[in-house]
């Protein structure tokens, strides 16, 4: 006779939850059955993107296109069958379905042809790309409106003689009630989803590009995502969580690339308080550094008096920056960054100033609110500005909305599937051993220090406003943002105060930290993801940060293909130096894969020229078999569930619980 089991009182507790879910011995079965059919599905696409920089439209084109997986998958069903052009045509049809139909069919003869062809097309790219996913997983890919028809296309073949008639009148139905155009954004919609089992964003969604949130608004939209913050994200979080310095940061670098839009449009943020105390404080200083960027053609656009006020905007609030800097610093000295301490070292009469031993000549000392005695002390009209810049930050919805998600899907590393996900370095020194660093009294290095600084990231949102640990936390975001070796910027000093007032370049400099030259190294990195808890033959460490320089002939490839480098080279100002419009990643159940991409020439042109985005790609590791969902870690948290459900089925055996049967 079977023994009987005994259960503590904590596995009944859990048994009896569980039970709510799955009342009966069939129900707990089914889903058994269900789960180990998962198991042995093969792993799904995982897509790589970093550094997209606000560059909306080539983010969306990747994003639609998922790095030419979409493309590749109609070329093996269509290329003996369909002109090339005819492919171009889909490809960007399941890209913009909307605005595509838009422009084609004022040119088509037979719009109810037209509209049969693309269907039975678009269902077999759905059939092929879904094939891989269980029907419970497939349905909440498909829109609720059209989940009936798309499951009856999907699984009633046309050439099944007996259904041929009714795969037929299922089409002639779709186009005869004027339904064609929403079945057709339907399929498009299911064909991306399914593509891609799950998007990694490797940091820096924010500044220099236009709009990046039009960026988190698909973000917001995206079926499965993760991030790993960015500099630039976290400056964006520190100024949305009520730090007046990363406020005055966000404005300082959206005025000096003229990329106001996204403050102003996207989140609602009025500069008017800048602007009027700019107008009266600066009305006759010199502004010849503080002239804004202006990309090729915008000049046209704007007046001399645009161009001015948007100079004394610039200086108004870079001034504010380098005093609120400064008393970030001088209130941690545990930074270690006093020699950033510069306003203070201002020679005003000799318009020079001496750092680290040398002396550089100084374009611009006329600083009317900077008092040389007391010179990191705000002035009451700049303590009433950035007082009001702050609250419009955190009073935007929207903004709010975006770092909320920034914060749920985000952190600052990531593991998954056996690779570490983070945007910057892990900091170290010249020899290779971790840095340590002691912010709050206790010596962190390594994943310990990282995930005492994410815990502190969230504190700076989520803690009670005004309180102690929300400022202290918001004082680390700045560090991070700007740190001397902080793992999301990986440098020894940010020279903006350098640049906007010196001449010499050399002054410039912003020495790397040694992690981006010792990732060439294979035991560098192994060491790197042994510290992660991550060792073996398809282990990797993906990061982005530090546009790879393919024009010169450097490889993204780091490490002996540990280490790979997906910087995206979205933003236009970066492409100079990469020579190509940056990388993605592509992980599936054959191989890794790196895309090279060019520079997008931007969807108005993509939907009327089929154009896309040029882009090569390379295999760099092949797996030795193919991979199944058992294989990752949803399998490993799939193959728990499974014990677990195993357990209640005992425990119902047992009659340790109970069976919950529906009357």
């Amino acid at each position: 006779m079977k023994r009987h089991k005994s259960y503590s009182p904590e596995e009944l507790r859990y048994l009896k939850l569980l039970a709510r879910q799955y009342p009966t011995v069939r129900a707990a079965g089914t889903e058994i059955i269900n789960l180990q059919a998962i198991l042995n599905l093969p792993k799904g696409c995982e897509h790589f993107i970093s550094d997209v920089h606000g560059e909306y439209e080539a983010f969306l084109h990747i994003l639609n296109s998922c790095s030419g997986v979409i493309r590749e998958r109609l070329d093996l069903l269509f290329q003996d069958s369909v002109p090339r052009a005819e492919l171009d045509s889909l490809a960007t049809l399941i890209y913009y379905p909307e605005e595509k139909l838009e422009a084609l069919l004022p040119q088509i003869r037979d719009p109810g042809e037209f509209y049969r062809i693309t269907l039975y097309r678009l269902v077999e790219v759905c059939r092929a790309v879904t094939a891989r996913y269980s029907r419970s997983r497939l349905r909440g890919m498909i829109p609720e409106d059209y989940r009936a028809i798309i499951e009856d296309l999907l699984h009633t073949h046309s050439e099944e003689v007996d259904k041929q008639d009714y795969y037929k009148n299922i089409i002639s139905a779709i186009v005869d009630t004027d339904q064609a155009p929403d079945m057709i954004a339907a399929l498009a919609r299911v064909i991306k989803c399914a593509a891609v089992d799950h998007l990694h964003l490797v940091g820096d969604i924010f500044d220099r590009g236009p709009r990046a949130d039009i960026i988190m608004d698909s973000l917001l939209h995206h079926h499965s995502v993760d991030i790993q913050w960015g500099n630039h994200d976290v400056l964006w979080m520190g100024a949305a969580s009520g730090s007046r310095t990363l406020v005055a940061t966000v404005l300082a670098n959206s005025i000096h690339y003229n990329n106001l839009e996204v403050v102003e449009t996207g989140y609602g943020i009025s500069l008017r308080p800048l602007s009027v105390f700019a107008n009266e404080v600066y009305r006759h200083c010199d502004l010849h550094r503080f002239e804004v960027k202006l990309a090729g053609g915008e000049d046209a656009h704007f007046s001399e008096k645009d161009k001015l006020l948007s100079a004394r905007m610039h200086k108004a609030i870079t001034v504010i920056l380098f005093k609120l800097e400064g008393q970030k610093i001088l209130r941690h000295p545990e930074y270690g960054m006093d020699d950033r301490l510069l306003l203070d070292k201002i020679d005003y009469e000799n318009h020079c100033i001496t750092i680290d031993g040398q002396r550089y000549a100084l374009e611009d000392t006329d600083f009317p609110t900077v008092d040389p005695a007391d010179p990191y002390t705000l002035t009451a009209e700049e303590n009433a500005v950035i007082d009001q810049l702050t609250a419009s930050f955190e009073h935007s919805e929207k903004l709010q909305a975006h770092v909320r998600f920034l914060y749920s899907r985000g952190s600052l590393y990531k593991i998954y599937n056996g690779n570490l996900l983070f945007h910057g370095c892990i900091p170290m020194d010249e020899k290779g051993e971790l840095l340590s660093f002691n912010l709050d009294g206790i010596e962190r290095r390594g994943k310990d220090f990282l995930d005492f600084a994410d815990t502190a990231a969230r504190r700076a949102y989520y803690y009670r406003p005004g309180s102690p640990e929300r400022r202290l936390s918001m004082d680390l975001l700045w560090w991070l943002w700007a740190g001397r070796n902080s793992p999301i910027f990986g440098r020894d000093r940010m020279t903006t105060f350098e640049r906007r007032l010196i001449l010499d370049e050399s002054a410039w400099v912003e020495k790397k930290n040694p992690y981006y030259t010792l990732y060439n190294e294979p035991a560098v990195c192994d060491r790197i993801l042994r510290e992660f808890g991550l060792e073996g033959p398809h282990c990797h460490i993906i990061n982005g940060h530090v546009p790879v320089k393919a024009g010169k002939g450097e490889s993204p490839i780091k490490g002996g293909g540990k280490l790979i480098v997906i910087d995206g080279g979205f933003c236009k100002a970066y492409q100079p130096t990469s020579g190509i419009a940056g990388y993605t990643l592509i992980y599936n159940s054959h191989a890794y894969r790196i895309v090279a991409h060019q520079p997008f020439a931007g969807k108005a042109a993509a939907i009327r020229d089929d154009s896309g985005i040029a882009s090569s790609t390379e295999i760099f590791e092949r797996l030795e078999l193919r991979q199944k969902v058992q294989d990752t870690d949803t399998g490993r948290e799939l193959q728990s569930r499974i014990e677990d459900l195993r357990a209640l089925l005992d425990a119902y055996h047992d009659g340790a619980v109970k069976e919950e049967h529906k009357r």
